[in-house]
């Protein structure tokens, strides 16, 4: 019983693959990742909840690039650097928003570890 539910919690932090929808399929707003087409409600919520993590997961690596991308814009080596109200503006965030992200990029570069891992 201990390795089923080892296994479904590893399936469970691994996030569903997001895959690219066809344009026609896009174009449909009705038409989300096929959900729509999946009558069994167990089917349903097992695989909108792996589309969640895995939004969560692809959103949350965005942010990370967000901050590198930051950082490396607010480097004094930079000739052409930014300020952070420079960057805030262009990410359209506030400039102590953009303030965290230029640092938290910061730490991303050197190496830090990012939430959750140790």
């Amino acid at each position: 019983m201990a390795e089923t539910e080892r296994n479904e919690r590893q399936r469970r932090l691994r996030p569903a693959p997001l895959l690219f929808e066809p344009a026609e399929a896009a174009a449909d707003p009705e038409h989300f990742f096929d959900l729509e087409s999946i009558d069994d409600p167990r089917r349903l919520l097992a695989r909108s909840t792996e589309l969640t993590l895995a939004f969560r997961a692809a959103a949350d690596r965005a942010a990370e690039y967000q901050a590198i991308a930051a950082a490396q814009l607010a480097d004094p080596r930079r000739f052409d650097r930014l300020s952070t109200a420079d960057i805030a503006e262009r990410a359209e965030w506030s400039e102590d928003y953009a303030t965290r992200m230029v640092e938290f990029g910061r730490d991303l570069l050197r190496g830090g570890a990012r939430d959750g891992e140790d």
